[in-house]
């Protein structure tokens, strides 16, 4: 596990807007904690608040009501200690591969060779190799996203943030990627968390599933996934598994069934 994993903490979180000069509560009372290395994955439907509660820990937003701890310190603001994917890659069209991932290090206190050797290790580390002076016209989506995840993580942040990123791409190239994620979180020892409305996505990746419940946003249930990776997901513990978030992620909860299921996984 890498050291510079990162702890995450959040107590009591709360969030609303002022729509017309009324408050318009987003998020309620989250509590959640996130241990270093480990991966969570966040469901719920359009409208549960997940992506604003990811914009609040990336630092993208600052006004709500709470704590939200790395490490034990307040996050205030944007920070080289969280990498955020998003569901478009977001490349510089007038740059190349290695030059958009060297785009995370702009800020590091990195000599030029260090910086040229971490780019190195992370367009290997995502399968890019050969692809270092291409541009991003000349990428197919999923490599787009390679890129954006390798610059994400190439100054080494305590956690790394994944806001539905593979939602745009097709079904075979997303289920590759899924097990690519696995693999480079594996490899990197890092603390994600990654928003999906994929159930399946979410229980095949993470640690634990969040279920949320919209409007306002809150958490529903806190899933453990005791299965050792790589995951089948024709596999009946998985299946089960997934069948029972999905129940609570449509609003038909079984809250009996869902902890035995998860009892027996887990034994």
């Amino acid at each position: 596990m890498a050291n510079n994993a990162g702890t995450l903490d959040i107590r009591h979180l709360s969030k609303h807007y002022e729509v017309e000069g009324e408050a318009l509560q987003v998020l309620s009372d989250i509590d959640l904690s996130i241990a270093p290395g480990e991966f969570v994955s966040i469901v719920g439907t359009s409208g549960c608040g997940k992506s604003t509660l990811l914009r609040l820990i990336v630092g993208l937003e600052e006004d709500y009501q709470g704590e939200l701890l790395l490490d034990g310190q307040r996050i205030a603001g944007t920070s080289l200690d969280r990498g955020i994917v998003f569901q478009e890659h977001r490349l510089f069209p007038w740059l190349t591969v290695e030059d958009n991932i060297a785009l995370g290090l702009l800020n590091a206190d990195l000599t030029e060779g260090q910086k040229r050797m971490q780019v190195r290790e992370h367009i290997a580390l995502v399968g890019l190799e050969g692809f270092e002076k291409a541009w991003p016209h000349q990428l197919s989506g999923g490599m787009a996203q390679r890129v954006a995840i390798a610059r994400a993580l190439v100054n080494r942040p305590e956690i790394l943030l994944l806001d539905e990123p593979f939602g745009a791409l097709d079904a075979l190239t997303r289920a590759h990627l899924q097990q690519e994620l696995q693999r480079i979180w594996q490899a990197e020892g890092i603390t994600t968390i990654l928003v999906t409305h994929d159930v399946e996505e979410a229980v095949f990746l993470g640690d634990k599933v969040v279920v949320m419940a919209p409007r306002p946003g809150r958490v529903r249930r806190i899933v453990p996934v005791p299965l050792a990776h790589p995951r089948s997901r024709t596999d009946p513990a998985f299946v089960a598994l997934k069948d029972a978030v999905l129940a609570e992620f449509a609003g038909t909860p079984e809250p009996a069934r869902l902890d035995e299921r998860t009892a027996a996984l887990a034994a």
